[in-house]
């Protein structure tokens, strides 16, 4: 069946119970009140700081966008791009994308102007809704893309060259439309994070959007009583596939703009959120502010809270253990996965399996996976190799790219290009990107591996490992470490932290810096060796 069928059956068994909040915690502390005090300003959407919607008003507003979409011209598997921020009005108009037999094309709201004029191009969209964030990179690129015959703004103020949503939407029925919808229809374009370049277009069907719902509720038993904190951009697989879980069973969403420590915790407080995905470096944040004492855990009602997990990056061990520490009755899952496999859940750790942190665990429901050399045979057990993994969850392809959809897409099998290692148990442990591995004197050093024991270290916020050009040896390892606030730490503290190492994977370079990473998490490792690399040869050639 198609996944919109999930939001019209939930509107008829959970109609008035809500389904979705949005909580901007900036405004809040301006009128310091509580969010459930303050009053919904209907009329100024932008000017609360919290707002909410039930299941049955969720359908009704994707209805309406559909209806609207096709009064529009707006056809079957015509592309409607997204550019939001996470907002109370996002996942109504995913959906009424979707049932008006459109593809949905979320963007990355990081995206600077040229980037969104050729993922446009790319996607082959013709009509894009944006938020008031976005007007400066529209107006510049707008004329440059005709295939866009139809832009929706949300927003308060008109524009020349954009509908407003808000008010076109409302005057549209709130019929369910009648397109005929199938399972293997195409649903959703999302991007690849883009790290490596130029993002790839990622296409996934009906299908396998809603085998991401039933993974996702396979692995950590979402119930209607469940309450999701999302945090994480919602034009990411990620967040929206971990809330599809809720989703499928009625559970309430909560979307919360700001990631602060004492943020997060008031919204799990006063939400009464039962599962929080966290990134690293957020889980981090609320780890070090708990330490210092900028927070006190007894200024929250947190009894409820029964489940944090992470995905989006390997998890030092270090990390749980110290969430542990503060949170003991938490269940803890790491979850993986890509954009190209629907997002998370094609490997989890398991809710049962938190004495094997640092795995990324086994394969996820209905999912197989295998760890292969570079012919494409298994490789022995313990040993390094490529992981690849099988399940109803795979992309559809590449959009408009054949030759990178074969190079990943291999007999129904998709090439992670992720090192991994299985140990005895049958548990996966990632090594690295494979891209991202250093060879140094004919050795490969695993950069993740050198991050999780530099985390060890008290003083040590963040860290990235990457490779710079060495004459003697090809490549050495750097070390680029973020220090924790009010903590102080040497480039010689560093290598005596590190002389437990083997000798050959200590890094050979110390640089304090911050650690720049992407709206998902992920380190940004292209931009650190821009950046180092650079430096790097010009420091070798003035002392040669």
């Amino acid at each position: 069946m198609p996944i919109t069928e999930i939001l019209s059956r939930n509107a008829s068994l959970y109609g008035d119970k809500v389904s979705l909040v949005e909580i901007n915690p900036e405004l809040q502390e301006k009128h310091e009140v509580s969010w459930q005090e303050y009053e919904l300003i209907e009329t100024n959407p932008t000017a609360s700081f919290r707002r909410q919607m039930t299941w049955c008003e969720f359908d009704a507003t994707a209805n309406r966008f559909a209806n609207l979409l096709l009064g529009r011209g707006i056809k079957k598997g015509d592309k409607v791009a997204i550019l939001l921020m996470n907002c109370l009005e996002w996942l109504p108009i995913y959906f009424g994308i979707l049932k008006a037999g459109a593809v949905a094309v979320p963007l990355n709201f990081r995206y600077d102007a040229e980037e969104i004029k050729y993922c446009l191009e790319l996607a082959e969209v013709v009509a894009l809704v944006f938020g008031p964030e976005f007007v400066d990179r529209i107006e510049v690129i707008y004329e440059k893309v005709p295939q866009v015959k139809t832009h929706f703004y949300v927003g308060e103020n008109g524009l020349a060259f954009a509908e407003n949503y808000s008010q076109l939407e409302r005057s549209y029925s709130e019929k369910e439309p009648e397109i005929e919808l199938a399972a293997d229809d195409d649903a959703a374009i999302y991007f690849s994070s883009g790290t490596t370049g130029f993002p790839k277009a990622i296409l996934h069907t009906h299908n396998s959007l809603l085998s991401s719902c039933y993974t996702e509720q396979q692995h950590h038993q979402q119930t209607t009583q469940d309450t999701f904190l999302c945090i994480p951009p919602l034009y990411h697989t990620g967040a929206k596939m971990h809330w599809f879980g809720s989703f499928l069973v009625g559970g309430k969403a909560v979307l919360l703009r700001g990631v602060k420590p004492s943020w997060i915790l008031k919204a799990v407080s006063e939400e009464q959120a039962t599962i929080v995905w966290l990134l690293v470096p957020w889980a981090l944040d609320i780890l070090n502010a708990l330490e210092s004492g900028e927070l006190n855990l007894d200024d929250y009602a947190l009894e409820q809270w029964r489940l944090m997990h992470i995905g989006a990056q390997p998890v030092p061990p270090s990390l749980i253990r110290r969430w542990k520490n503060y949170f003991p009755t938490h269940s803890y899952d790491t979850n993986y996965g890509l954009s190209e496999s629907t997002g998370p859940g094609c490997v989890h750790l398991g809710l049962e399996n938190i004495h094997k942190v640092g795995a990324i665990g086994k394969a996820g429901f209905k999912w197989k996976t295998k760890i292969v050399d570079e012919t494409g045979s298994l490789v022995p057990a313990g040993g390094i190799g490529e992981l690849v993994v099988k399940g109803p969850g795979v992309m559809k392809c590449y959009y408009n790219a054949p030759e990178a959809t074969a190079a990943v897409l291999k007999e129904g099998w998709l090439f992670t290009g992720d090192m991994a290692r299985m140990d005895e148990d049958g548990f996966i442990y990632l090594v690295d990107r494979k891209k991202d591995v250093i060879i140094s004197g004919g050795e490969n050093l695993y950069p993740v591996q050198i991050e999780d024991f530099l985390h060890r270290n008290h003083a040590v916020k963040d860290v990235a490992v990457i490779g710079l050009p060495d004459p003697r040896l090809g490549e050495i390892a750097a070390a680029i470490i973020e220090v924790k606030p009010h903590c102080q730490c040497t480039e010689e503290e560093i290598r005596e932290f590190c002389s437990s190492l083997p000798r050959y994977k200590r890094p050979r370079k110390i640089i304090f810096a911050d650690i720049p990473r992407n709206p998902t998490g992920k380190i940004e490792k292209p931009k650190l060796r821009e950046k180092y690399c650079a430096a790097h040869l010009v420091a070798d050639q003035s002392q040669s």
